[in-house]
């Protein structure tokens, strides 16, 4: 069977998410010994956000209107500014595995967020979002969170964010193709460096090369290639759909963390894993319709 165009580019941005969004933590989690954290996520998404919208206009995307730019700042801030921004800030102190697993909570928040645009959600949304809720009880009793009261708190806020942003982007104008996701890192960008200014934020040392590395890994397949895949995604298929890769994401991130930056992960952790994303699954459960007779 061959596969159409648009079949191919939704595979890819399901890769995308998928693998390059489950690395991301780690590479936050180096960039952060070495950046200040709303320093780092305002770097990397200035420069991604720049680099792609001067590359639009040299091939001759047309400039956004006002309301465009309105609508993509709004989004900005939700979901680099403050949905990234605060995960950077809360891999300070949380690892990158359990940092990806409080993010698994995104599709929850973004099931109830969707209520305020009339979407009702259905019995196995509602059991997920329980289960969920009973995930994060149970990864609040290991170690890792409770060590870090304020990372935690910045890993919920961090997730309400991103579905807040999620579930508005279908109901704001925003640029069209490519433009939405220049517009969005530029916005969320200049946010998070005029919210580390504000905070004091500043860079002691001039960091070395994984630090480097670490930003530009980030700012190119983290913003650049990740963001615009889950752009695409919220316009292709179902929010739930778009958001599964929650379910992958903490798996690779666990990994990654245990195997390259020795992060211990505790009964606990293990077991909200299991039950984060079943929760998760549960949410994006919809049974095939039975055949007429």
């Amino acid at each position: 069977m061959t596969l159409s165009t648009h079949q191919l580019k939704l595979l890819a941005a399901f890769f995308a998410l998928y693998v390059i969004w489950g690395s991301t933590y780690f590479a936050i989690r180096v960039g952060v010994e070495y950046w200040p954290p709303f320093m780092m996520a305002g770097v990397r998404f200035t420069v991604a956000g720049a680099l792609m919208y001067a590359w639009l206009r040299w091939r001759g995307d047309a400039n956004p209107t006002w309301q465009e730019w309105r609508g993509g700042a709004i989004l900005g801030v939700l979901m680099p500014a403050i949905g990234n921004g605060f995960v950077t800030l809360a891999e300070k102190d949380v690892s990158s595995g359990v940092a990806a697993l409080v993010v698994a909570t995104v599709p929850l928040f973004a099931t109830l967020f969707a209520r305020f645009f009339g979407h009702v959600p259905r019995k196995m949304e509602v059991a997920g979002i329980l289960l969920g809720i009973v995930g994060m009880v149970v990864l609040n009793m290991g170690a890792n969170l409770q060590a870090s009261p304020a990372g935690a708190a910045a890993l919920l806020f961090a997730s309400a964010g991103w579905a807040f942003g999620s579930a508005w982007s279908k109901h704001l104008v925003q640029p069209k193709g490519l433009m939405s996701s220049a517009v969005m890192m530029l916005s969320g960008g200049v946010a998070l460096l005029l919210g580390s200014t504000a905070v004091g934020e500043q860079l002691v040392a001039t960091p070395p090369l994984a630090g480097w590395l670490a930003v530009a890994y980030l700012a190119f397949f983290g913003s650049m290639v990740a963001y615009t895949a889950y752009l695409f995604l919220l316009k292709s298929v179902s929010a739930a759909a778009a958001t599964s890769y929650a379910y992958v994401n903490p798996v690779i991130a666990v990994l990654l963390g245990v195997w390259l930056l020795g992060e211990h992960v505790g009964v606990h952790e293990m077991g909200a894993m299991g039950i984060i994303v079943l929760a998760v699954v549960l949410i994006g459960w919809r049974p095939k319709p039975r055949a007429g007779g």
